[in-house]
C-alpha cells in the first residue's frame, strides 16, 4: 500500500510540474500576443525595467493585470469545483451548474445598482457583494436539498441548484434592465467572462480571497477524502462532519463567487478541472486539489489568450471559450454516468 502512494505522491509531482511549466509558457505566449504584438524580447526587457515607455504601458496596464485575474481566477474555480465534488460525492457538481454562479452575479448586479462602476477602490467591494449572493444561494440551496433523514441528497442538490439559479438568473437580468445603457453594456460583458479592461485593483481585490481560502482548501484534503466515504463513516472514525461541511462549503462558496466577481461568470472550470485532476493523480485530495487548481489556471489563461488573439479584431470572452470546451464534456459526463 504505501509504494502505491509513494507512486501517486511522485506522479502528483511530475504532473505539477508538468502543468506549472505548461502555465509559464501559456502566460508568456499570452504576454506577446494581442493587438499589439510584443516580442519575447522586449518583453522581458520591459519586465526588467529596460523597456520602451509604450511596451511598459502595453504590458504592465494591460496585460500583466489582466493575466494574474485569469490566473488567479482559474485557480479559485478550479479548487472550488474540486470541493463541491468531494463535499456532495457528485462528479456532476459544479459552482456554475450548482447555481452559485447566479447568485454571485445576483451579488455583482446589486453592487453595479448601487456604485454604477466596477473600478477604482469601490472594486475592492465586489468580492463581498458577490460573496454575500453566493452565500444566499448556498443556503437557499442546502435547505431545499436536505432532506432531515439522509442529509444533503447529491441528486437533489444538483436540480435544486438549477432551479435556484434560474430564479437568481431572473431577478439579476430585471435589476440590469434598470441600469444606464454604458453601465449595463460593460455589466454584461463583465457577467460573460470578458476579462476586458481588468487593471491592478481587481487584482488587489481578488488577490486575499485565493490567498487565504487556497492554503486552507490544502490543509482539509484529510476531510475531503473522509466525506467520500459517507456521513456515516466519517462520524463514525470521528469527524465533525456538520462543521466541516459548513467551513469547506463556504471555502468553495467565497472561492467561486471572489473569482466569478473578477472574471465573470465562468462555467464548467469547476466541473472539468476535479475531473481531469482525477484522472491524472487519482481521487486523493492532497494531490488532486492543487492539480485541478493549476488545471483552472491553464484553461482560462488559454481561453483568455485564444478569445482575445485569434478572433482579432473582435475578442471573445473567455468565458464563450471556456463554454464550448466544458459543455460537449458536461455531455460527455452525463451520457456517461446514465450509462
Amino acid at each position: 500500500m504505501k509504494p502505491r502512494a509513494q507512486s501517486r505522491g511522485s506522479r502528483a509531482v511530475a504532473v505539477g510540474l508538468i502543468l506549472i511549466a505548461l502555465s509559464l509558457a501559456v502566460v508568456l505566449i499570452s504576454l506577446v500576443t494581442g493587438t499589439i504584438r510584443l516580442s519575447p524580447l522586449a518583453v522581458l526587457q520591459t519586465l526588467f525595467g529596460y523597456g520602451t515607455p509604450d511596451d511598459g504601458l502595453v504590458l504592465f496596464e494591460y496585460r500583466l493585470p489582466r493575466i494574474l485575474v485569469t490566473m488567479l481566477a482559474g485557480l479559485g474555480l478550479g479548487l472550488s469545483g474540486a470541493i463541491l465534488q468531494g463535499l456532495s460525492r457528485n462528479a456532476l457538481a459544479d459552482p456554475g451548474i450548482l447555481g452559485l454562479h447566479a447568485g454571485a452575479a445576483f451579488g455583482l448586479i446589486v453592487f453595479v445598482s448601487f456604485f454604477q462602476t466596477m473600478k477604482g477602490p469601490a472594486a475592492l467591494l465586489i468580492p463581498l457583494f458577490t460573496f454575500t449572493g453566493g452565500v444566499l444561494t448556498a443556503v437557499l440551496i442546502v435547505l431545499l436539498a436536505y432532506d432531515r433523514h439522509k442529509g444533503v441528497i447529491p441528486v437533489r442538490l444538483l436540480l435544486t441548484g438549477i432551479a435556484i439559479a434560474a430564479g437568481f438568473s431572473a431577478v439579476s437580468l430585471f435589476l440590469s434592465l434598470r441600469l444606464d445603457e454604458t453601465t449595463y453594456s460593460f455589466t454584461s460583458r463583465w457577467l460573460a467572462g470578458s476579462v476586458w479592461g481588468r487593471d491592478w485593483i481587481h487584482v488587489l481585490a481578488l488577490l486575499p480571497w485565493i490567498a487565504l481560502l487556497a492554503p486552507y482548501t490544502f490543509t482539509q484534503a484529510r476531510a475531503l477524502d473522509v466525506f467520500a466515504f459517507g456521513d456515516d463513516v466519517a462520524v463514525g472514525i470521528g469527524s465533525p462532519v456538520r462543521r466541516k461541511r459548513l467551513l469547506l462549503l463556504a471555502a468553495a462558496v467565497a472561492l467561486s463567487s471572489a473569482s466569478v466577481s473578477m472574471a465573470g461568470g465562468i462555467g464548467f472550470i469547476g466541473l472539468v478541472a476535479p475531473q481531469l485532476a482525477r484522472r491524472l493523480v487519482g481521487p486523493m485530495h492532497r494531490h488532486l486539489l492543487p492539480i485541478a487548481g493549476l488545471i483552472g489556471v491553464v484553461i482560462l489563461v488559454v481561453s483568455d489568450t485564444i478569445g482575445r488573439s485569434v478572433f482579432q479584431p473582435n475578442a471573445i470572452p473567455a468565458g464563450v471559450i471556456v463554454a464550448s470546451i466544458g459543455a460537449p464534456y458536461f455531455l460527455y459526463l452525463l451520457a456517461k454516468t446514465k450509462s
